[in-house]
């Protein structure tokens, strides 16, 4: 059995025109080749797996060739070309600094340069991942890197250019190697393929370039694994099987029931991919690339930052001309926010669940957020439009058939808007005369009479009355409130104290201690009959009792019998005394208190300590 060669190895790049996707590297290359421009120093970063060390090898073995073509590429037939391709050049050395990064290492390598080629014109020394060397290795190769000997070039080549010292950056060219794009990838890998004669689908093959993510090492990697998984028979089924990939039918279907807001199939979809061994944080990231290519894919403009093969661009296509723009963004929001939120969760998958359903309801709170815009819209027209609506009211005898009555509740906001048999008896709406002019189509507060009735205690937590009262008695800018004597009893300042201090012992007693100190710092002030005035120190404090104001208000009008008390807040400032520090000052401050004790402290002579 022959030894297997690894397709990386196999198909590794031997002349600047196979190498795949970095020809704003090599063009520059072999013109400095051609005009004879070489610097003394080179310097080749970038990610993996992209063709540092490969440019470099093919940049040494180009140079060092006594026969170049017309496109500075390497004869591959000459003695330099030759020994270099089977290992034997004594004029290209290359040195891997991850395991020779001492100053020892570099100290050796500077002798080697000071020997002359035997054959050939340069000396080329190939230093890989050069970010591995010492402080100490850097600054002795530093002179040498500077001023090298005329046949002496150096490429250094690595994967962390920021951990390089600045004085060696500066006296190196430097090139930055890109991210191979996904289509070179699996266009390399459809070549390759059909030199090994494997059977693919171009699909499969697109998802391996997606996987590497700008590597052509990995690439080749993964399309040798796969082509033994499935035994040379690449197919897009075997691929996502054999990576463990979120299969593309899986976020097609999932889009389409969030659209149709089926809350049960998504979550049970959803259990199937969890069953399936996918972990939910990958999901919910797979999800969100999914919204962004169906919203990438709704502009002619950027399709092509589609990154997918044919096939799967054309299913993006469809599903994205019946997705809204608004629930797409909603649902990149909603999925961000949980990928943000899911390392934190104690309940991960309830995470991923409640964002989608959230998603589902995006359609009906979009709807429902419109609703009292397109209220606002009609309420504010200008005045032209309500002169044309006047005009036609008054020719259509239809318009004039139509009460006041009918006209507010077709346009009244959704909170207010009640079938006519449901109106509770105790809320009444007075119709206009009929000869009175239609200025305005929403009725104002004056014509709404709304009579609370007599409640026992326990309906008194429903907040909403009081503001039903506050329209209707046209106050709109929360002063006191004016209802009607059965919805309240008249108290004392004496009573009001009383029920105070009974609170905030409550608050003691169930270990509110905050709220406790701070109600507890100040009496309350009655400001009028329904009025109560709470004093706090500070914004900070007026904030943390509005968000407890709601017990509080449940228990004031309870106790009071009066379901019109309000509260509202006066940052007031404590006095506080100026503490005593020295045996004088202390001193002075008793004698203002009795006088009598410095006539005491001269009879026995007595003096003050410091």
């Amino acid at each position: 059995m022959e030894n297997f060669i690894v397709s990386a190895r196999k198909y590794r790049p031997a002349t600047f025109e196979t190498v795949v996707g970095q020809q704003h590297i090599t063009g520059t290359l072999k013109n400095a080749i051609k005009n004879n421009q070489l610097a003394q120093a080179f310097l080749f970063c970038g990610p993996r797996g992209v063709g540092k060390t490969t440019c470099a090898r093919i940049l040494a073995k180009t140079i060092n060739c006594t026969n170049p073509t017309a496109e500075m590429e390497a004869c591959g037939q000459c003695e330099n070309c030759v020994s270099f391709q089977t290992g034997h050049s004594f004029n290209i050395h290359e040195l891997d600094a991850a395991s020779n990064n001492s100053v020892d290492d570099i100290r050796s390598l500077i002798e080697q340069v000071r020997i002359p080629p035997q054959a050939g014109k340069y000396k080329i020394y190939i230093i890989d991942e050069v970010h591995m060397l010492s402080a100490n290795a850097f600054n002795a190769f530093l002179k040498t890197l500077e001023e090298p000997p005329s046949y002496a070039i150096f490429i250094l080549a690595t994967t962390e250019k920021h951990k390089i010292l600045p004085t060696i950056l500066s006296r190196c060219q430097i090139f930055d190697f890109n991210r191979i794009q996904v289509e070179d990838i699996s266009n390399h890998l459809a070549t390759i393929a059909q030199r090994e004669n494997i059977a693919f689908e171009p699909d499969g093959l697109h998802i391996i370039a997606q996987k590497a993510d700008g590597g052509l090492r990995d690439a080749l990697s993964m399309f040798d694994q796969i082509a033994s998984y499935a035994n040379k028979n690449i197919t897009y089924k075997s691929v996502i099987d054999n990576l463990n990939i979120l299969d593309y039918d899986y976020f097609f279907k999932l889009t389409t029931y969030l659209t149709a807001a089926e809350v049960s199939q998504t979550l049970l979809l959803f259990d199937e991919i969890l069953n399936n061994g996918f972990d939910g944080n990958n999901f919910i990231n797979g999800l969100a690339t999914h919204f962004r290519n169906l919203l990438v894919g709704k502009d002619a403009a950027t399709i092509k930052l589609l990154e997918v093969s044919e096939n799967i661009k054309q299913k993006y296509l469809d599903q994205c001309r019946q997705t809204e723009l608004s629930f797409l963004l909603t649902a990149l929001n909603l999925a961000n926010t949980c990928d943000l939120n899911y390392k934190n969760s104690k309940n991960q998958r309830l995470q991923v669940e409640l964002a989608l359903i959230k998603m589902c309801h995006i359609r009906s709170v979009v709807q429902l957020a419109q609703q009292p815009l397109n209220t606002n819209n009609t309420a504010t027209d200008s005045d032209q439009d309500k002169k044309k609506t006047s005009n036609v009211a008054e020719k259509s005898p239809q318009a004039e058939s139509l009460s006041p009555k009918a006209e507010s509740e077709s346009i009244s906001p959704p909170s207010l808007s009640t079938p006519e048999a449901e109106v509770p008896p105790s809320i009444s709406l007075e119709e206009k005369p009929k000869d009175a002019p239609r200025q305005n189509t929403m009725p104002s507060a004056s014509s709404i009479n709304i009579s609370i009735p007599k409640t026992n205690a326990a309906s008194t937590l429903i907040p909403s009355l009081n503001d039903l009262n506050r329209v209707a008695n046209g106050d709109e800018d929360g002063g006191p409130k004016k209802v009607t004597g059965e919805a309240r009893e008249h108290f004392s300042y004496d009573r009001l104290l009383e029920v105070w201090n009974n609170y905030i012992k409550i608050l003691k007693s169930t270990d509110k201690i905050n709220l406790f100190t701070i109600l507890n710092n100040f009496p309350p002030k009655l400001v009028n009959p329904v009025l109560i005035e709470i004093s706090v120190e500070s914004k900070t404090q007026e904030q943390f009792v509005q968000q407890e104001s709601v017990e509080l208000m449940n228990y004031l009008r309870n106790q009071l019998q009066n379901f019109a008390v309000d509260i509202t807040f006066n940052v007031a400032e404590r006095k506080i005394e100026n503490r005593l520090y020295g045996n004088r000052e202390k001193y002075d401050y008793l004698v203002n208190k009795n006088p009598k004790l410095d006539e005491l402290r001269r009879r026995f002579n007595l003096d003050i300590n410091p």
